[in-house]
């Protein structure tokens, strides 16, 4: 079990975490909670990767070298969506609620409010998956919606949450 004062490094997702990434998506409690596909092949993530977009930022999170979370922050190309992202993320199992989340959501967050200029930032979240609601709302995110038979999960259809975050709601006047 990992202590809670070890060390976390965050760093640009790049071919040396390939493997760590695949294995991460590929963990079944991780699958459960993202709309991946299991057993997915590390080619998934290099072509993923290899995409040389930037308004697409994707970071790891490190501990002594080993991947044990992920997030992706893309800036919406059309133009007059062009305010606004989607964000994903999936921490280790062993390390959920030890900070790994909110350090990967608050660097991403950081990027968006200072280097992208995003008003807005989105994402999409089980309806059930109480642990992420709350780590969303701690950072600022509401929920906007309920997308009921979402995705399929475990053979059945099951509930979304579209959450966002307004930059102008934090504001304080």
């Amino acid at each position: 079990m990992p202590a809670t004062d070890s060390v976390i490094t965050l760093e640009r997702f790049s071919e040396s975490h390939i493997d760590g990434v695949t294995a991460l998506y590929n963990e079944p409690a991780i699958t459960r909670q993202v709309l991946q596909m299991p057993f997915q092949s590390t080619e998934i993530w290099r072509q993923r990767l290899a995409s040389d977009n930037e308004r697409l930022v994707k970071l790891v999170a490190l501990h002594q070298g080993a991947v044990i979370g992920n997030i992706g922050l893309e800036q919406f190309s059309r133009i007059r969506r062009s305010h606004a992202g989607n964000l994903g993320m999936a921490v280790a199992v062993q390390w959920q609620g030890k900070g790994v989340g909110s350090k990967l959501l608050a660097a991403a967050l950081d990027v968006a409010d200072n280097w992208m200029n995003l008003q807005r930032v989105e994402l999409s979240v089980y309806a059930d998956n109480e642990a992420a609601i709350g780590l969303y709302r701690k950072f600022g995110f509401e929920t906007e919606g309920l997308f009921r038979d979402y995705a399929v999960r475990d053979g059945r259809l099951v509930d979304t949450l579209s959450m966002a975050r307004l930059r102008r709601s934090l504001k304080s006047d």
